[in-house]
């Protein structure tokens, strides 16, 4: 017999640490490879963690919501080995590798990120230097926002483990903090755990909903309601505004009608429009790299890579926006392979951390839905996301040198939202026009 560690496996470059949300198994419990032992979140991901090896759950490390550091052991699963003990070796040696190589645990499976939840380290409250105390994403967040600082966090008393400060000790303290702006930097005291904490009322809590007879009311998923945060506070932070191009994609659809046979049977892959509408804004965003920016604070921070995010709807209604990288470094080709293995992992749940971290500029295809235009919610830090309305039929004046005439054309709505603060009219509608002017000069005899 031999013992085999399973750690909290690295979540992208940004994410430190998760709270154990739930079990999956029992001590006592049979465990097959790959099947998964437990349940993480964090402020931006939700994911079940597997095992590499057959065995028997022996040992619990950690308790339901308990928060683990990447890389710490949370289960010790005892694993069987046979008479030539080729399967205690196999376990002792990748037990090893995994001591050598923090970064060699099993892959996060079953991600679920809400459209708006992608963050830079700029929005990241620095960790302290001077201390061991550890404190989870959430109370990180809510320091953020209320822009607590390292040393003013770090003398908070908390009622946690160890000292830890819990979401009850943050909200009484932001309570009490308000309530007294002119304590001289002296830390307000807090309430006790056994104390009851006052949290502030949400206007649903200070204006209750009324009922009536056979109405139901179903609790907001905690997915759901980081998605309803994430769109308030974008609201809140972003002075938003629209603009509208009608597009003729007349020539981009015949093109598509034309080749897609023929790249389906040679690649092996459908060719759809998305990656045709990606190209156009890659481009347009290496002519307009001010479209290209977020904000943090006054500061402008303007990004080298084009990481273009593709919102796409869940089949229980989320939201999650998978982020190809380096957009305008690929071809058609390279783009539709690109959109067609993230949405398919997308709808499988099978997305990895780092593909939905990152993203520089959003695009969202209302127009799957029938949407002829809409006003998309800027995914912040992002200072801009793009609509694609639903491409019709319709009949159009024609212009020609011998005189104009009506025919039928493919017309689809552009919606620009992007952030005033920082992009101004001009901006925000040449880009969205030079979107359109690439689509509307599609060549029909282009090759693939």
């Amino acid at each position: 017999m031999s013992k085999f560690e399973l750690k909290l496996p690295q979540m992208g470059e940004s994410v430190a640490e998760a709270t154990l949300t739930s079990w999956l198994k029992e001590v006592g419990d049979s465990i097959e490879a790959d099947e998964a032992v437990f349940e993480i979140a964090t402020d931006k991901v939700d994911s079940e963690v597997p095992s590499e090896v057959d065995g028997v759950l022996l040992e619990k490390c950690f308790e339901v919501d308990d928060v683990i550091k990447v890389g710490q052991v949370v289960a010790v699963i005892e694993v069987a080995g046979d008479s030539d003990g080729t399967a205690d070796s196999k376990a002792v040696q990748t037990t090893e590798k995994a001591a050598e190589t923090p970064q060699a645990v099993p892959e996060v499976i079953q991600t679920v990120v809400a459209a708006k939840e992608i963050t830079t380290p700029a929005q990241t409250p620095a960790k302290s230097t001077g201390t061991e105390r550890f404190y989870s994403p959430l109370v990180r967040n809510m320091a953020r926002e209320e822009g607590i600082g390292q040393e003013e966090l770090d003398a908070i008393p908390g009622s946690g483990a160890a000292g830890r400060l819990t979401k009850d000790d943050m909200l009484a303290y932001i309570g009490n903090r308000k309530q007294a702006p002119a304590s001289g930097g002296k830390i307000p005291e807090t309430k006790t755990a056994s104390e009851p904490v006052h949290k502030p009322e949400s206007p649903a809590q200070k204006t209750p909903v009324p009922t009536g007879k056979g109405d139901e009311k179903i609790p907001m998923t905690r997915m759901g309601k980081l998605i309803a945060k994430h769109m308030t506070d974008s609201v809140a932070t972003s002075a938003h505004v629209q603009s509208f191009v009608e597009v003729d994609v007349t020539n981009v659809v015949e093109w598509r009608n034309k080749v897609k046979d023929a790249f389906q049977k040679r690649e092996g892959e459908k060719l759809t429009f998305t990656p045709i509408f990606m190209e156009a804004v890659a481009i347009a965003l290496k002519k307009y790299p001010m479209m290209n920016i977020a904000v943090d604070g006054d500061a402008i921070i303007k990004r080298r890579n084009i990481n273009l995010g593709m919102a796409a709807a869940l089949g229980d209604g989320n939201l999650i926006v998978p982020v190809i990288k380096n957009a305008d470094q690929l071809n058609l080709v390279g783009m539709a392979k690109a959109v067609n293995d993230l949405a398919s992992r997308a709808r499988n749940n099978a997305l990895k951390p780092d593909e939905i971290q990152d993203g520089t500029y959003t695009v969202t295809n209302v127009g799957t839905f029938g949407s002829v235009f809409g006003t998309p919610i800027i995914n912040q830090p992002q200072v801009g996301i793009l609509a694609l309305g639903a491409i019709r039929k319709i009949p159009s004046v024609i212009e020609t040198p011998s005189g104009d005439f009506i025919g039928i054309r493919s017309k689809m709505f552009l919606s620009h939202s992007y952030d005033h603060r920082v992009v101004n009219g001009a901006l925000g509608g040449m880009f969205v026009k030079s979107v359109a002017d690439y689509l509307e000069a599609w060549d029909v005899n282009r090759e693939i």
